[in-house]
């Protein structure tokens, strides 16, 4: 079977988008919106490209007590080859947070979610938590192609969205009342 090596760069769904605020402004009000995607993201579309008997990865103690996740694969010629990245150990759940985040840096050297680092800046409203008061808007050059929404709701309504930390919200069209 030949890879679809576009299929490992095309965008995610809005729903799989998790955001986390970079940097807050002084008086606390708007947050600098991260995109990012789950390690299980990662993982599904590996699964989705190569199958999920061709593809496996391994993990190994990095410099200054980070962590190395290589992925294997199999080129279209049946053979395995990797690539891998690292990361620190995170200050909440280390070991799970190094290892999580390495494989997601070793999923972006094959190019998923690499476009999550072009996407433009944008100042976002907090909650008094701290958290996004509002989903982030994603431009639409960085919604899949099939996608004909501009925002991170989709249009029915009904599946639910994560914010920051991890929660559902609700991503209705409809006001709430």
């Amino acid at each position: 079977m030949k890879t679809d090596w576009q299929r490992l760069r095309d965008p995610f769904s809005p729903e799989d988008i998790e955001w986390k605020p970079g940097a807050v402004t002084r008086d606390r009000k708007k947050g600098l919106a991260m995109a990012y995607i789950t390690a299980r993201a990662v993982q599904d579309r590996l699964d989705e490209v190569f199958g999920p008997g061709d593809w496996k990865n391994e993990f190994r103690a990095g410099p200054e007590g980070g962590v190395i996740c290589r992925i294997y694969f199999k080129n279209d010629d049946g053979e395995w080859v990797w690539r891998e990245d690292g990361a620190d150990n995170t200050d909440v759940e280390a070991v799970k947070g190094g290892l999580s985040n390495a494989l997601k840096r070793a999923g972006a050297a094959l190019g998923i979610g690499r476009y999550l680092y072009d996407m433009p800046s944008q100042w976002v409203p907090l909650n008094d938590k701290g958290r996004f008061a509002e989903i982030p808007r994603i431009p639409a050059k960085y919604l899949p192609r099939a996608s004909e929404q501009q925002t991170p709701a989709r249009a029915n309504g009904s599946r639910p969205s994560r914010t920051a930390n991890g929660r559902a919200v609700s991503q209705s069209p409809f006001p709430r009342g």
